[in-house]
Order: structure tokens, then C-alpha cells, then sequence
């Protein structure tokens, strides 16, 4: 009886450990399928992006238009050009810098001028890495920003695009200063069907963030996204609290896989200068340009990426779930000089 008994026991214990190195490698496989492709290219057609970007590119396109009429390529005609660029938001440095290259090709008309602008920008922004990079399962993704730029509903959409290539995500509250922070989180994780990890209004962020590492072992995630605090007035508690926490997530032996920045387009070089601090503060692997549709200073995007050194990974373009798009710099660039 004894042995029939021991029998049976090892037969479950063998189908057991099949089922579980099973859904281990099929896990496994999923992930590193992830990882390996290349990041998409745009979900939208140039012409669609145009239309997206239509305040940036009718804004700038009128006033290049406007320096391209006067039909003499002379210091006149490149100071002007250089005042545009600089009025979309490219910055000073940025914005002479572009405009002495394109100098160097030697075009003799407006629509040389043009198409050497064109070539430039594309270059500047090509060549780039901007995939999501993750690492380990879970992967640990950590998103800062000032509050409003829209950091939470980034959060959710960049969910929705994990969930889209078969991963599953799990969401970490670390907001926990901010009033209601985990509570439109939350609303924004049951919108789209992912768990969400919250702490005591006032805990360790850090704690929330280790919390949700463990919950998405225990809970077969593919991807850790953790939500911070955004408060610049005081950076030493900031940086001491970011740091903490990309230092609790690999306790373990983890590895932060990426720290997305958050900034608002609409606020233009104040965003750069945001961007700079945060730069300081925590090793920023990636940008995230949100509100892009609705500002007539999408330039800060070429701004932000030469000045820091820092890609541009995704760019939102509206409210919806699916507006939250993989950044392409040419693209970007043909969208954004398209119909001039």
C-alpha cells in the first residue's frame, strides 16, 4: 500500500514539474520574442502623423514658408530661418547649430535650402535606439515626471501596448504623497485590464515599488511598470527617494530595466529644463513626449534629444488608450515639414 501510495506521489510530482517548466519556457519564449524585435515602427502613416501634429506643422510650416518666399539666399534669409526654428521651439544652441550645416551644403535657392533642412533633421534624429528595453522577468520599468504632464495615463497606455504584444504588465503605485495618485491609477489599470500594487497614503515608495516587483514574480508578469512621485520644488528628497527605489528593485539581484522621463510637450523649453533636472536626478534611459497633438512646439522633441542625448521613445498624441505611439525621428521629420 505504501508503495503504490509513493508511486502515485511521484507520478504527480513528475507531471508537476512538466506542467510548471512548461509554462515556465512558454513564458520564457514570449519575452525574449518581445525583446529581440525590433521596436515597431509607427502605427501611423507619415500623413497621418501630419494630421496628429498639425498646431507644430501648420505653425511652422507657415513661417518656413514665409522665409522660403523671399526667393534670395542671403544673411537675411538664414538669420530668419534660424529666428523660426528657434520660435518651434529647438532651442538657440540647437537652432544655429542646424542652421550652420545646412549653410555647409552651399544651396543657392529656397528649395535647396529646403531639402538640405530636410536631410539634416532626418539625420540628427535617425541612427537611435528607442526600443523599450527589458531585461529579467519580471522587467522593472520606472516612470518619473512632474506631476500633470500626464505620467499616469502614460502609464496605462504604455500597459495597453505591453498587453497588445502578448506580455502581462503589473502597475506599481509609488505616488504615494499625492492625493488620489493611486486611485486614478487604478482607474486607469481596470480600463485596460492590468493589476495594480498600492501602498499606505504616505508610505515608502520604495516599498510599494519592492512590493509590486514581488507580485509580479508571484503572479507570472512579464513587465513591472512603477509609477514616482514628481515634486522638483524639493530635489534632495526627490532624488533620495528615486534613488531608493531604483536601489529596492534590484535588492535581489534585478535590474532596472528602463526610466522613462514623462514630459509635456506644450510646455516647451520648460520642458527641456525639466527634463535636465531629472537627467540630474535619476539615470533617465528614455523620454516620453505626451500631449505632442495639441502643442504648436513639437521642435522641443529635436531640442530635448540633442541637448541631453537622451531618445525619444514614445510620443502621445491624443487621449485615447492607443495614442501612445513608438517614436520614429525621420518619419517625425517628414510629418513635421510636410506641405511646406
Amino acid at each position: 500500500m505504501d508503495l503504490i501510495l509513493a508511486i502515485v506521489l511521484f507520478v504527480a510530482v513528475l507531471a508537476l514539474a512538466g506542467a510548471m517548466g512548461y509554462f515556465i519556457q512558454r513564458r520564457s519564449n514570449r519575452s525574449v520574442e518581445y525583446r529581440q524585435r525590433p521596436t515597431a515602427a509607427l502605427e501611423t502613416q507619415p500623413q497621418e502623423l501630419g494630421d496628429k501634429l498639425a498646431k507644430t506643422r501648420d505653425t511652422f510650416g507657415s513661417r518656413l514658408r514665409s522665409v522660403l518666399s523671399r526667393g534670395t539666399v542671403d544673411r537675411m534669409f538664414w538669420e530668419q530661418l534660424e529666428d523660426e526654428l528657434v520660435a518651434a521651439d529647438l532651442g538657440v544652441a540647437v537652432s544655429t547649430g542646424i542652421v550652420e550645416a545646412v549653410k555647409e551644403t552651399g544651396p543657392s535657392t529656397p528649395e535647396e535650402v529646403h531639402e538640405a533642412l530636410r536631410v539634416r533633421l532626418s539625420t540628427m534624429m535617425s541612427g537611435v535606439d528607442r526600443e523599450l528595453r527589458l531585461v529579467g522577468t519580471p522587467a522593472p520599468v520606472v516612470v518619473v515626471g512632474v506631476n500633470g504632464v500626464g505620467k499616469t495615463t502614460t502609464i496605462a497606455k504604455l500597459a495597453a501596448r505591453l498587453q497588445e504584444r502578448g506580455l502581462k504588465p503589473i502597475l506599481g503605485a509609488a505616488d504615494t504623497f499625492r492625493a488620489a495618485a493611486d486611485t486614478q491609477l487604478r482607474t486607469w489599470a481596470d480600463r485596460v485590464g492590468v493589476d495594480v500594487i498600492t501602498g499606505e497614503s504616505g508610505g515608502d515608495p520604495a516599498a510599494v515599488a519592492y512590493d509590486t516587483l514581488q507580485a509580479g514574480k508571484a503572479r507570472g508578469a512579464d513587465v513591472v511598470v512603477v509609477d514616482t512621485a514628481g515634486r522638483l520644488q524639493n530635489k534632495d528628497n526627490l532624488m533620495a527617494e528615486l534613488g531608493k527605489i531604483v536601489r529596492v528593485l534590484g535588492r535581489d539581484g534585478d535590474e532596472v530595466s528602463d526610466v522613462l522621463l514623462v514630459v509635456d510637450a506644450t510646455t516647451g523649453q520648460n520642458g527641456l529644463s525639466q527634463a535636465r533636472q531629472f537627467a540630474e536626478i535619476v539615470g533617465v534611459t528614455g523620454i516620453v513626449l505626451t500631449k505632442l497633438d495639441g502643442t504648436a512646439k513639437g521642435g522641443v522633441v529635436i531640442a530635448i534629444e540633442q541637448e541631453l542625448g537622451i531618445p525619444v521613445k514614445f510620443i502621445g498624441v491624443g487621449e485615447g488608450v492607443d495614442d501612445l505611439i513608438p517614436f520614429d525621428g525621420t518619419e517625425f521629420v517628414e510629418a513635421l515639414l510636410a506641405r511646406t
